[in-house]
């Protein structure tokens, strides 16, 4: 499947870099970042299958992304860094296990190769629940769906994957497939195999997704794998604190 790529910078003696985003997110989200870490690189940020302005397909496993990052690799002629955040970190982990030789450094952002019990059904269930014909602007939007969700930056995050300009508008999330796949998102499928280049796990410090009791399972796929974290942030520490999180990855890539 070929994916949707927003591309910054141009071509220098360091590999590029590939940016994967998390559950209902988009290359867009990461605009800001890849624009400012493009003064050394060139940067790709995909958006992945069901996401975005990528494809849509009838599957969202690891295996299904793993390989759309592979493919997108060796059509750009290898020579990566790969960066994946939550399910485009899981995706990210199965690409340089199944694929080590695409990936040179990973940096893996508040996400762990295993399986968690918290499911965003309820987010899907709230984006399907707006009647998207009655809605003309992005206040409207939100104000109909904080009956469903409360946390406003929840909802702004949401409300990047509404497409208020198409006639009508429209989610660009394959909302009925996430909510089909929501086992295998949350889930971890257990690949063979190990990851031996350079790979960091960055977590928030404020985050539960990155558990003291993960680090066996993750020396077991990722020998050579270091941790850090960012103080005061949660699982959206690119969000939470940018400029930390940049930092880190200029430390750790460059």
């Amino acid at each position: 499947m070929k994916l949707n790529i927003l591309r910054n910078g141009s071509p220098t003696g360091l590999p590029k870099l590939l940016i994967v985003h998390g559950l209902f997110g988009s290359a867009r989200n990461w605009g800001a970042i890849a624009k400012r870490l493009s003064d050394s690189r060139e940067v790709l940020s995909v958006d992945l299958r069901n996401h975005g302005e990528s494809p849509w397909s009838a599957t969202h496993t690891y295996a299904d992304l793993a390989c759309d990052l592979a493919d997108l690799i060796r059509a750009e002629g290898g020579d990566f860094d790969v960066l994946g955040h939550s399910m485009g970190g899981k995706a990210a982990m199965v690409l340089a296990l199944s694929a080590p030789d695409l990936v040179k450094r990973l940096l893996v952002a508040d996400i762990a190769p295993v399986g968690y019990t918290h499911s965003q059904t309820p987010l899907i269930d709230a984006m399907l629940s707006l009647d998207l014909r009655a809605i003309a602007t992005r206040g409207q939007a939100d104000s109909a769906l904080a009956s469903r969700v409360d946390d406003p930056s929840v909802r702004a995050f949401l409300l990047q994957s509404l497409d208020l300009r198409a006639d009508p508008p429209r989610w660009r999330l394959n909302l009925h497939v996430l909510a089909q796949e929501m086992a295998q998102i949350t889930g971890w499928p257990k690949p063979a195999g190990s990851y031996t280049g350079p790979t960091l796990f960055l977590s928030g410090a404020r985050s539960d997704y990155m558990l003291p009791e993960h680090r066996p399972v993750i020396k077991a796929l990722f020998p050579n794998a270091r941790f850090s974290k960012i103080p005061k942030a949660g699982h959206w520490l690119h969000a939470e604190a940018p400029r930390a999180f940049e930092e880190t990855l200029r430390v750790w890539f460059d």
